[in-house]
């Protein structure tokens, strides 16, 4: 294709009528954009087909229901007429759910992060009609914003330059795009192609781990504790790690050394309790917003994200087992109620994908705020609690009459004279100021956050709710209300029970209405009926997990069963059969211009981190070598990644150190009381596997998918531990010949 051919076909691009198309989409954030006068059209086959026949660069526009700078960006650009004009005149529109399409996103936030140096949401990038990336990047202030960026250059001045690049260099555009991503697609490769030729790997060591430790320590902030500056993140995946160093083996203790466990250990638990204590946490609701702008976790970005709130709930419980701090369970008990309530819980089964950062205020405002929903000032505690209670509640909460936002924070003077709850007191402290008994500090504390709660319940609009359900958000939500529900049945029995059917709901939902029973595969999201999407590597990968979690906590072979079917389907569709390990996307898919893989945790943890768990955890429960040939293989495909980065593996170090150190395995057979309370035991300490048969136990498929376990004797009251190739009879009636044969293998 030359200048001359596409000048002559660039007719049709005046004559083309564009009209907007996303009355068409089930996705909550583009059906958001439905009334823009930007004529968007859906992506897919007739969009990209529309480019190549008019000649016109697409622009792609990508974000997310709950993304705050998504809305601004709507507010400034897309209802304006003018830039619509721009637009639906020189470019074709897309917007797209990056929840529904994480495979696109991915691709051109590499392109965006490469380029520029950072990345985000809304994501918006120019792509030829070939699919490739000529120019991108994130948020641009649109006609009369008052946001200023570094460079001065605002979304209208963007587009009339890219128009005119295009239309008077575009040879240019095509080579410098194919560069583009020619480039792309060898970083792409350096973190999927470790070993070239028939080198053989040289194994990940458990130096690794110290390593990672190393960095994180590093990285930690003395002051509010969590990790780096601002914004600060979470990061759950990585505060599991820190806080499983000392549960490992002994022989990682040795290695990273037990000072360094012990401080891996306060770190977390300094995080967390910093966390919980935060603006970051809603006080006076349940739940964790995404992240925090400022430092010390006081001014959150407010969006609710249901994979932060599955990844934190895991994360809590096991700082709560090996803390036994009552703050912390009742952190395990605010995230759990959170899920298995309205609105994040769906009436039919599973969980919502999120909650708006943005609301109105009031019933009647006409605009939304950032935070709206969570912010109060002086008046208002005044107002609906009475002086002296609101002087107890503002002391504590930091609640200031001019507000408690900085104003380098409030880019929009959304926050002027709003204070954002964080918990800055103890009632010991405001009852010697106040003068009262401590029993007296805790009832009006408790009093008056179930007042404010009645009123912004009653007074105030939620936010917007992203009602699609994800297969791969609900399955990290499954393992993680499984996992609590098996860990609190000593503790709470009633709130144990509402967990667990809350995540056998979930799998119920998702089996019925996302799983094709016939080939094993599963479409992604679910909103009034499933989605277009096919479930990428992750959905499988997640639910797995859950799925497994499930079994361990029902013993009812039929959710490994299904584990076992759905792993073997990830493995046909995603397996990297030249270089070992899981691409995102399944070799059919046909419009990226990229299959990359999924080696390093982000937000969410590691496809691959997770993959790999999964395969020992199921090479344990089904006797099946094949499977924990495959976690080793997954490991190796990111050998050289990851010892140069080992940080940012955290999940794929857990299988790093089973690869060398194994994975403790039970089975439990019969029953009675001393098995019951061995179990309940085990299931309060992480790691290892445990399987039943016999004790009410479904056991019937799992007895002959795994021999081993289907030749024990399912009447004897036994409990058998098995670790490092050696079984013992932990209940002391002598090992018998099947532990024997356990400890022979």
């Amino acid at each position: 294709m030359n200048v001359q051919d596409l000048s002559e076909s660039a007719g049709s691009s005046k004559d083309l009528k564009l009209v907007n198309r996303l009355s068409e989409s089930r996705s909550p954030y583009v059906r958001s954009h439905m009334n823009n006068p930007v004529a968007w059209q859906m992506w897919g086959s007739e969009a990209i087909a529309l480019a190549k026949k008019s000649n016109r660069l697409l622009f792609v526009s990508i974000g997310y229901a709950a993304c705050h700078w998504c809305h601004v960006m709507e507010r400034e650009s897309f209802e304006n007429r003018d830039v619509a004009a721009l637009l639906n005149a020189s470019f074709i529109p897309i917007k797209l759910d990056r929840e529904e399409r994480p495979d696109i996103d991915r691709i051109y936030m590499n392109y965006v992060q490469a380029t520029t140096g950072s990345g985000g949401w809304p994501l918006n990038v120019f792509l030829t009609p070939g699919l490739e990336p000529i120019f991108g990047g994130t948020y641009w202030p649109g006609p009369g914003s008052t946001t200023v960026m570094k460079d001065g250059i605002g979304f209208v001045g963007i587009l009339e330059k890219i128009r005119d690049v295009w239309k008077n260099e575009q040879q240019r555009c095509l080579e410098s795009a194919k560069e583009i991503t020619a480039q792309l697609r060898e970083f792409a490769q350096e973190g999927t192609i470790s070993r070239q030729g028939e080198a053989e790997p040289e194994g990940l060591d458990l130096e690794l781990l110290e390593e990672a430790y190393e960095h994180w320590a590093a990285k930690f902030d003395p002051a509010h504790s969590g990790f780096g500056g601002e914004p600060k993140f979470p990061t759950p995946v990585n505060l599991a790690f820190l806080l499983k160093l000392g549960q490992y083996p002994s022989a990682v203790e040795d290695m990273v050394g037990q000072k360094d466990c012990d401080n891996a250990k306060e770190m977390v638990l300094n995080t967390l309790k910093a966390m919980n204590r935060g603006g970051i946490h809603d006080q006076i609701g349940n739940g964790f917003a995404r992240y925090s702008v400022t430092r010390d976790w006081s001014l959150p970005h407010f969006e609710k994200m249901l994979y932060d709130q599955a990844q934190l709930l895991s994360v809590y419980l096991d700082a709560y087992l090996i803390s036994k701090d009552a703050e912390l369970l009742d952190a395990v008990y605010d995230i759990a109620t959170y899920l298995t309530s309205p609105p994040m819980q769906s009436s039919t089964g599973g969980f919502f994908s999120a909650e708006d950062a943005d609301s109105f205020y009031r019933p009647n405002d006409k605009e939304k705020r950032e935070g709206a929903f969570y912010v109060w000032t002086l008046k208002e505690f005044q107002s609906i609690l009475g002086d002296r209670d609101a002087e107890v509640l503002a002391r504590y909460y930091n609640v200031q009459e001019n507000g408690n936002v900085e104003p380098e924070h409030d880019a929009h003077d959304e926050f002027i004279n709003q204070n954002v709850l964080a918990i800055s007191s103890t009632p010991e402290a405001l009852g010697k100021e106040f003068g009262l008994s401590n029993e007296d500090v805790l009832k009006t504390l408790k009093d008056g956050r179930e007042k404010l709660r009645a009123h912004r319940e009653k007074e105030r609009p939620r936010p917007s709710l992203d009602d699609k359900i994800v297969v791969a958000w609900n399955g990290l939500a499954i393992a993680a209300l499984a996992r609590t529900s098996n860990v609190i049945g000593g503790l709470d029995k009633e709130r144990s029970s509402r967990y667990l059917k809350a995540a056998t709901d979930a799998a119920a939902f998702i089996k019925k209405e996302l799983w094709n029973e016939k080939d094993g595969t599963m479409k992604r999201v679910y909103r009034e009926g499933p989605g277009d999407a096919p479930a990428f590597a992750d959905d499988y990968a997640f639910l797995i997990k859950g799925l497994i979690e499930l079994y361990e906590a029902t013993f009812d072979d039929a959710y490994l069963e299904w584990a076992d079917r759905l792993q073997q389907t990830q493995i046909s569709l995603f397996w990297d059969t030249a270089h070992l390990a899981f691409f995102s996307t399944a070799a059919h898919q046909t419009d990226l211009i990229l299959r990359l893989k999924d080696g390093m945790d982000s937000a969410e943890p590691s496809t691959n981190g997770i993959s790999a768990q999964n395969l020992d955890r199921l090479a344990l429960l089904l006797d099946d070598d094949t499977y924990s040939t495959r976690a080793r293989q997954t490991c190796d495909a990111f050998e050289a990644e990851v010892m140069q980065h080992p940080f940012l593996f955290a999940s794929l170090l857990d299988s790093v150190v089973v690869g060398r150190l194994g994975l403790k395995s039970v089975a439990l057979t019969g029953e009675g009381e001393r098995v019951e309370k061995w179990l309940q035991s085990w299931r309060e300490k992480a790691g290892g596997v445990v399987s039943r048969v016999g004790g009410g136990a479904r056991s019937e498929w799992l007895r002959k998918r795994n021999k081993l376990v289907g030749s024990l004797d399912v009447k004897k009251e036994s409990v058998m531990v098995c670790e490092g190739g050696r079984c013992t009879e932990e209940l002391g009636t002598g090992m018998g010949e099947m532990a024997k044969a356990l400890g022979e293998l």
